[in-house]
């Protein structure tokens, strides 16, 4: 049997109406998704209208994404985070089909809440190439330890979580603290350590 002994946190403390906000915006977004899905794979529009259905259902992806990052911070910040740990490789959390993102190195098995520090760290990734150079970004992996890079001066503090202009990082950072990581900019390395 299992007992949460963290500090009660109040209903209607920040972090609860948020999670729960998020909870509630995603059976409408579920509803547009799934009839913007059906009515493409019917198929019987016309071209324009296929695109903009298209545009409708990756817009909701976007959104069911960004709503589970919401969520996420949310239960970490309201010490109600429940992470679903397994085993997995390190070089396998890194890698991403993002062409954005490179992956390189020799992994090694850690126990983690893999869904999250995956989302994590490709959106640390992201991050770094969006806001830094217009070139791919690496990951270098050595067992527990992963490096990012080029992270640029003008990338450093959206990817460190210090301007917080990227909920993915954001959450990145959260996540990874909060399962007993850390990361660390060293130059234009981030350095993280599951």
């Amino acid at each position: 049997m299992r007992y949460n002994l963290a500090p009660a946190v109040p209903e209607n403390s920040f972090p609860r109406v948020v999670s729960l906000a998020c909870h509630d915006l995603r059976t409408p977004l579920a509803t547009v998704y799934g009839f913007a899905r059906t009515l493409t794979r019917a198929g019987e529009l016309d071209e324009r209208t296929m695109r903009f259905l298209g545009m409708i259902e990756e817009a909701s992806e976007q959104m069911t994404a960004l709503l589970d990052e919401l969520g996420v911070a949310a239960r970490i910040e309201g010490e109600r985070w429940e992470p679903a740990l397994r085993e997995v490789d390190t070089l396998e959390l890194a890698r991403s089909e993002d062409e954005r993102i490179r992956t390189e190195g020799a992994g090694e098995l850690v126990e983690t809440e893999a869904e999250s520090v995956a989302r994590g760290l490709q959106s640390l990734a992201i991050a770094a190439s969006r806001h830094g150079p217009a070139e791919p970004v690496t990951w270098r992996v050595d067992g527990r330890t992963l490096e990012l890079s080029p992270v640029t001066e003008a990338a450093a503090p959206v990817v460190t979580g210090k301007s917080v202009r990227d909920l993915g990082s954001l959450v990145a950072r959260l996540v990874i603290e909060a399962l007993g990581g850390s990361l660390e900019l060293d130059g234009e390395t981030l350095r993280v350590k599951l």
